[in-house]
C-alpha cells in the first residue's frame, strides 16, 4: 500500500531525471543533401559566440565526430560550413503536488506538497551553409536543460548528447 501512495513521486523523479532534448530542424526544400561531402568551420560566426572557448572547443568536437561518422571528410575547400549560435535562460517549474492523505489515528500519509525546481535552458542552433551558394541549407536547433554542477565530465557527456540528437536528423528524413 505505501507504495501504492509513493508511486505519483516516484514518477516524478524518474520523469525529472530524464534530460531529453527537444530538437527542432529546418532545411531548404530544394537542396540536394547527397552531394555535401566536405565541412568546415565557420569561425567568422563561431567566433561571435558569446559562451566560453572551452565549452566552443567541446561543442565543435562533438560536432566534428557527429559529421566524420556520417561520413563527411573535414576540408579546406569544403562543401558546407558549420556554425553555430547559444542562448541560456533560467528557468523555474512550480509543481503542485496535492497528494493529501490526511490524519490517521496510527499514521499521517504523505503531503507532497509544491515543489520548486530551478534550472538553466540552453538551445544550441547548428547551421549547416551551403558555402558554394552561401545560403542556410540545414538548421537543426536543441534546447533542454544543462549541467550547471561544475562537473566536467558532465559537461561534456550533456554537449555530446545535445548535438547527437540535433544531428540525428540530418540528412533531412533521416529518421533516429
Amino acid at each position: 500500500m505505501r507504495v501504492i501512495k509513493l508511486f505519483p513521486l516516484l514518477l516524478l523523479f524518474l520523469v525529472a531525471s530524464c534530460s531529453s532534448v527537444k530538437v527542432t530542424t529546418d532545411y531548404d526544400t530544394k537542396a540536394d543533401f547527397s552531394q555535401y561531402k566536405t565541412f568546415a568551420f565557420y569561425k567568422k560566426g563561431i567566433d561571435k559566440v558569446d559562451i566560453s572557448d572551452l565549452d566552443k572547443r567541446r561543442i565543435l568536437k562533438a560536432v566534428e565526430s557527429e559529421l566524420l561518422a556520417k561520413g563527411f571528410t573535414k576540408s579546406e575547400n569544403p562543401d558546407l560550413l558549420v556554425n553555430i549560435f547559444t542562448k541560456s535562460r533560467q528557468k523555474v517549474d512550480i509543481y503542485n503536488d496535492n497528494m493529501y492523505y490526511g490524519w490517521y489515528p496510527w499514521y499521517y500519509g504523505p503531503n507532497y506538497g509544491t515543489h520548486i525546481s530551478n534550472y538553466t535552458e540552453g538551445t544550441l542552433f547548428i547551421d549547416l551553409i551551403d558555402a558554394e551558394k552561401k545560403e542556410l541549407a540545414w538548421q537543426g536547433i536543441g534546447s533542454g536543460a544543462l549541467n550547471t554542477s561544475g562537473d566536467v565530465a558532465k559537461k561534456e557527456e550533456r554537449i555530446k548528447e545535445f548535438v547527437a540528437e540535433i544531428l540525428a536528423n540530418y540528412p533531412p528524413g533521416n529518421k533516429k
